[in-house]
């Protein structure tokens, strides 16, 4: 039987950002809800929000205070049921974001349950933390040290403390009873670690992911990813039941599959993080799809649009939306948003607030997103907004409800066909697509009928950056 989310396109929603309700200038729950009309009309399965939980905002939700609450700036738990109650009856899912390795250092469980954290007498080992420095950072009231993988202000949680997966089950099942579809696990990888708490060992060479470049001259083997990992997966399993869990793992595709056995879908950051390049991205495809969610930007990196370059914004889509499994939408990627100049001074301390402005509904200078003051500025609504284009049929999201419709007809099956003079193709089932990386006309490899181009051109033929998808 295939399960709702192996074909699904998800739509990542930055709730900040997405639409503001009362004019504060802060987009809300309420604002979420009055919009589900274009979600709809997208043609997407499900909505994942990033976190609605209440926090200091340290780390934008990522640090949370309280996970069974909503932060207030959102709206209320009666605000979420009433966007999960109208989300279902247009027949989309609500995917939340749970955050299980770490909490904010002013939830309650920090002192009322110190045990459920990491702690050393002494700084124990040469653990980094990913937003820079030591691992550890000193607690004035107990005189110990805890562990945070992020910032200070996150202290890791200890899920070698049954007690902490019991409280994060707990959670969950209060969000599924309330509505919930499914969770996106951040820094999933994170909460299995080394008892021992031994020290990493020096990296060999690049890391085959982006990091930071203090923290990548380590190889991160006890402090992420141990061979724990399992066991700790299994609980959120348990608690999840049949509801969707698709992973934050950040680890190459080759280090996939142990999560795999306990969780749905795990993002694949090599293509989202790979060259622009047909040889190169065909090597990555060629290792599977299975258990893959595909996406080319989310809220912590360079909008696809900035990364690949406007030229490209066309051939992206095409690529995340026919490959097979699912794939996920980040909100304004379908009408070709770009990476804005954030904030000065900024919002957010590791530097990500270019990737997180505004919704561009209409072409108003606040773009229909606030009446007030927004919090960050829309980039260039004049140019691009949602209102014009559903009305170009011509245009960037129009193009994404055509092949959204497409990939509904396409089965679950995958044959890498290769790369010629820079076309990348592949077929599904009796669907071919070929991709034209190149700044050059080339000819279209596949015989059939025509049934998507991302530019029109002469027959036969693929436009430069474009590309065409046949039906034999």
């Amino acid at each position: 039987m295939t399960r709702w989310w192996e074909a699904a396109v998800v739509y990542q929603i930055y709730p900040r950002s997405f639409a503001d309700s009362d004019g504060n200038g802060s987009g809300d729950l309420e604002g979420i809800r009055q919009h589900l009309d274009h979600l709809s009309d997208l043609g997407v399965d499900a909505l994942w929000m990033s976190p609605i939980t209440p926090s200091p905002d340290v780390d934008w939700g990522y640090d949370v205070s309280d996970y069974t609450g909503i932060h207030p700036d959102f709206g209320t738990l009666g605000d979420f049921d009433a966007l999960a109650g109208d989300a279902h009856a247009r027949g989309l899912k609500v995917i939340l974001d749970l955050v299980p390795n770490h909490t904010s250092i002013e939830h309650p469980w920090f002192r009322e349950h110190a045990d459920w954290y990491v702690w050393a007498d002494q700084v124990p080992n040469n653990w980094l933390s990913v937003f820079g420095g030591g691992a550890w950072a000193h607690d004035a009231e107990t005189g110990r040290y805890y562990l945070h993988s992020f910032y200070a202000e996150q202290p890791d949680l200890d899920w070698s403390n049954p007690a902490v997966g019991a409280a994060i089950a707990d959670a969950m099942r209060f969000w599924l009873d309330r509505g919930a579809d499914g969770f996106r696990l951040d820094a999933i990888s994170r909460i299995a670690k080394d008892p021992a708490l031994r020290d990493d060992p020096p990296a060999t060479g690049p890391p085959v992911l982006p990091l930071p470049e203090e923290y990548g001259r380590l190889r991160h083997v006890y402090s992420r990813n141990f061979e724990n990992v399992e066991e700790r997966l299994a609980v959120l399993r348990t608690a999840a039941g049949d509801a969707l869990l698709v992973g934050e793992v950040f680890l190459p595709t080759a280090g996939l599959p142990r999560y795999l056995r306990h969780i749905d879908l795990a993002f694949a950051f090599e293509l989202m993080f790979a060259r622009w390049d047909p040889e190169e991205i065909a090597r990555i495809l060629d290792e599977g799809w299975r258990g893959l969610a595909w996406t080319l930007s989310n809220h912590d990196f360079p909008r696809v649009a900035s990364r690949v370059g406007e030229e490209n914004v066309r051939l992206a889509a095409t690529l995340t939306l026919t490959l097979p499994g699912a794939a996920f939408v980040y909100q304004g990627d379908e009408i070709g948003l770009q990476d804005g100049p954030g904030a000065h001074p900024p919002h957010d301390r590791r530097g990500r607030d270019f990737a997180r402005h505004p919704m561009q509904w209409t072409a108003e200078p606040l773009a229909g997103f606030t009446t007030g003051t927004p919090w960050l500025p829309p980039i260039d609504p004049a140019e691009r907004n949602v209102a014009d284009q559903r009305r170009d049929p011509g245009s960037l999201l129009n193009m994404y409800r055509e092949l959204i419709r497409l990939r509904r007809d396409m089965p679950l099956e995958f044959e890498l066909l290769g790369v010629d003079g820079a076309v990348l193709s592949y077929r599904r089932g009796d669907f071919t697509v070929a991709l034209n990386f190149s700044g050059d006309e080339r000819p279209n490899p596949c015989g059939g009928e025509v049934v998507f181009v991302t530019h029109t051109g002469a027959p036969g033929t693929i436009r430069p950056h474009g590309a065409v998808v046949v039906k034999t």
